[in-house]
């Protein structure tokens, strides 16, 4: 029988919420397919964190451990995992298409011999095999893909799967992981605010562009994001102008986002821009130009100044 292998991404004792979404993919996938699930958890002294797998439907949980791995370490990583899908018999294996996902498949894949489908929006079963899509060509398009590897390794973009609990009891492996010589090893993580929202994880995105018109002005932006208990977004010409920082980027050459509600205010559209969230489940554009490209993809759009249109909403927001 195939088994079917979550990765479960920590940081800092924290399991990432992708994680949980996994889990409840795979489970699909397993019931589907008639596979195995099991999950495995990397890092140091992380078999308590480990056990809150359980609560999303896996009972079967590796913690590979060891005092090497306390940070994320690529190669470490990548050496650990790869050996937990040989010792397991792992034929699918899923991580999170989030920094650390997109740094750790290739590598495993490249020591499996694997196929790797990268920022996949869609997976389902279909007669033993898997259907896959994944956007290309900066989002312009859809491809759907098969994967002709033993092994099949999957990164699966945040907030495309809902997290559904369904308690177990999680039997929890311990292992001593080794680590192998790392050559370039990470010292320390330097995080930003632990306040803010991560836009990768965010239900609601409300974000800025040049219609702002200079730093000074995106108060409004907070405000807004506050009121919908939303994380706060940017353009690219935003960040590059100093008006927002990186962390906050949205696009082709910053994070790619999937929330249920993207609210798009004074960014024209540009197909990096759209590349990074037009997977929205709901795009709201507010824009003074009519012609603006960001109005072809959304939902929803509101032509007008946003120095009207933001506060009226905070207002309606009470």
């Amino acid at each position: 029988m195939s088994k079917i292998l979550v990765f479960a991404e920590q940081r800092g004792g924290e399991l990432k919420k992708v994680a949980f979404e996994n889990i409840s993919l795979g489970r699909k996938l397993a019931a589907d397919l008639g596979a195995g699930l099991a999950a495995v958890v990397i890092g140091n002294n992380i078999a308590g964190l480990a056990a809150e797998l359980g609560k999303y439907g896996v009972s079967d949980v590796h913690a590979y451990q060891s005092a090497d791995l306390e940070l994320y370490q690529a190669e470490g990583y990548a050496k650990v995992l790869a050996e937990a899908v040989n010792e397991l018999g792992a034929d699918i294996v899923l991580c999170g298409a989030t920094a650390m996902g997109k740094d750790l498949a290739p590598r495993v894949a490249a020591k499996l011999n694997a196929a790797v489908a990268t920022d996949v929006i869609s997976v389902e079963a279909d007669n033993g095999d898997l259907k896959i899509i994944r956007p290309m060509y900066a989002g312009k398009v859809r491809a759907t893909i098969r994967l002709k590897s033993a092994v099949k390794i999957l990164t699966i973009r945040p907030n495309v799967y809902l997290a559904e609990e369904n308690a177990v009891d999680a039997n929890v492996t311990e292992h001593s992981a080794d680590a192998g010589t790392i050559k370039a090893q990470v010292k320390e993580m330097l995080g930003g605010s632990t306040d803010e929202l991560d836009v990768t994880e965010a239900d609601i995105i409300c974000s800025g562009g040049r219609g702002f018109k200079g730093p000074e002005n995106f108060h409004l932006l907070e405000k807004l994001a506050k009121k919908l208990g939303a994380a706060t977004g940017a353009s690219r010409a935003a960040v590059d102008a100093g008006w927002r920082p990186y962390s906050h980027q949205v696009g082709q050459t910053g994070k790619t986002v999937s929330p249920s509600l993207y609210i798009a205010i004074g960014i024209s559209g540009a197909i990096q821009h759209l590349a990074g969230m037009s997977s929205s489940k709901y795009i709201v554009a507010i824009n003074k130009d009519p012609d603006a490209p960001i109005f072809k993809v959304a939902d929803y759009g509101i032509v007008g100044d946003l120095f009207e249109v933001v506060p009226r909403m905070i207002e309606e927001l009470g």
